[in-house]
């Protein structure tokens, strides 16, 4: 008799999916495969679903002359 595995099903939290927009938009600023990325993901499983403990994080710089008033 063979025993069929019950196979464990997980959603994302809106926490995990905002990490992952973030993983995208940081490899569209940094034109970079974010595949490592979202290997280092660590997941958690919560009440929400699964979170992200160590999202990714990202530096803008901002643009000296934004915001120059005409002469």
């Amino acid at each position: 008799m063979v025993k069929e595995k019950k196979k464990m099903t997980h959603k994302l939290s809106n926490q995990a999916i905002g990490a992952l927009m973030m993983a995208v938009q940081k490899g569209i600023m940094e034109q970079c495969d974010i595949t490592n990325l979202l290997k280092e993901f660590e997941l958690v499983e919560s009440l929400d679903g699964l979170i992200v403990e160590n999202p990714p994080v990202l530096h803008i710089d901002e643009e000296a002359g934004g915001d120059e008033a005409s002469a």
